[in-house]
């Protein structure tokens, strides 16, 4: 019988950066998953004839391009440049077996067109989404953000970060709903209004890793690496296995065994692997988690770009709850064959949003529309399901579904929390630098 310190069950993203992790901080790692390919519920599709035997579509009677030439992300989302996800790329160093490109521009949905989001002095004065007197204003609150450092009260203009609300900042920058729209839900990357009545330091923090992503390549500031996301997940189990990890795909779990409450180890086809933790997705435990909500995702494939985006070959635009009568915002990100995820001449466009009626489809329509003529549609409902504890007593983590977003931000906040639960500290690069022999001279591009 073998003895692990570490069994990870499921190959998607969040399970193999923190199969990584471990590794790398010297525990002895087992990851199995029951699929035969990496990325679990995240995972890249890697020809079209898959992906249309998947969601059980009849293949077109007219082929497009060549099938091996598509690589189609079940969950697309976008890393901002200066975000969590690529400083854990470039600290590991597994920025090393993959090439990213950025993406050409960030949208925002208003009164039915489509809007560039301003981010810089220039884009500000130049955009539609303001009158002349907001645009100043606007520019006024930028620089405030911008010239703001945490440890120097001197930038605070008089008021208290953590006691000022949102809201209160946007007012004493005379800003109306408009500006508070776009800046909360296209910049700050909001799904809901609630920040406002929070305090504004969260805010900013926001708007600055934003500008900072955005500074780093002009276009926008989000990256997406060639051959889509299912490079992702790989690059860390290399990372993994490099530090001396085991992998076994295609392998069923048949149970997971307890002794006095806590996990002691995994049984896999006949074969029984032992181990003090256990981290895992929660399709291995369903007893161990709760549904929270639903994910409606739909996957479009376009032999056109998207109107209105100055023909970017890749794109996001938010559409804000508020101009489609909704609680939580619609997001729609699109790739296309400039990242060798599709053939030559189409694009690949997801739209996704929260649940919030018993027709998620018709919830989804505005974001469709911006997208017309779809040559086929893919439709996913996924339930959001969340642990019902901090597996401290049991000892087995479990990873939270992933969200609507087109970005990974909430995905490194639960990285981060489900470390903090199996080591006992805090997640920091410069410890992680040290232990992959990393040094400072590394860049994302």
């Amino acid at each position: 019988m073998q003895e692990f310190d570490i069994i990870v069950l499921g190959t998607g993203l969040k399970e193999c950066i923190l199969s990584g992790l471990m590794s790398v901080g010297g525990k002895k790692v087992l990851h199995i998953d029951r699929n035969p390919y990496y990325g679990g519920e995240s995972a890249s599709i890697s020809s079209l004839e898959e992906l249309y035997r998947r969601f059980q579509v009849p293949c077109p009677a007219k082929p497009m391009g060549r099938g091996r030439d598509w690589n189609v992300d079940l969950i697309p989302k976008f890393l901002l440049a200066s975000g969590q996800l690529v400083k854990m790329l470039v600290y590991t160093k597994v920025t090393r077996y993959l090439d990213f490109k950025v993406v050409e521009g960030s949208y925002v949905y208003r009164a039915g067109k489509v809007h560039k989001v301003p981010s810089t002095e220039a884009e500000a004065l130049a955009s539609d989404l303001m009158g002349m007197f907001d645009k100043r204003r606007f520019r006024k609150l930028l620089l405030f953000i911008l010239n703001f450092e945490e440890r120097d009260p001197r930038t605070y203009q008089d008021m208290d970060p953590n006691r000022t609300s949102m809201r209160e900042l946007f007012r004493h920058f005379d800003l109306g709903p408009d500006i508070m729209e776009f800046t909360g839900h296209a910049m700050a990357l909001y799904r809901s209004d609630d920040y406002l009545d929070q305090p504004c330091i969260q805010t900013i923090r926001r708007i600055k890793l934003y500008s900072e992503s955005l500074a780093r390549y002009n276009f926008s500031p989000y990256l997406y690496p060639l051959y889509g996301l299912g490079e992702l997940p790989q690059g860390f189990a290399r990372l993994s296995a490099v530090h001396g990890g085991s992998y076994m795909l295609n392998r069923g779990v048949e149970e997971i065994v307890m002794d006095k409450g806590k996990v002691v180890a995994v049984k896999s086809e006949g074969a029984l692997f032992r181990c003090k933790q256990l981290i895992c997705d929660p399709s291995y435990v369903p007893n161990r988690v709760k549904k929270i909500g639903r994910v409606i995702r739909v996957i479009c494939l376009l032999n056109h770009p998207i109107k209105n985006t100055h023909d970017a070959n890749s794109c996001q635009i938010i559409i804000p709850q508020t101009q489609v009568h909704r609680k939580s915002d619609i997001y729609v990100c699109m790739v296309s064959y400039a990242h060798n995820v599709a053939s030559e001449g189409m694009y690949i466009a997801m739209v996704s949003t929260t649940v919030e009626t018993s027709n998620p489809e018709k919830e989804v329509q505005p974001g469709l529309e911006l997208l017309e003529p779809i040559q086929q549609k893919f439709v996913s409902i996924s339930n959001m399901m969340v642990p019902i504890d901090d597996g401290r007593n049991s000892q087995i983590f479990v990873s939270r579904s992933y969200d609507a977003t087109t970005h990974f931000e909430m995905e490194c906040e639960d990285i981060k929390d489900m470390y903090r639960r199996i080591t006992g500290s805090e997640f920091i690069f410069g410890d992680l630098r040290r232990d992959c022999g990393g040094d400072d001279d590394d860049d994302e591009d």
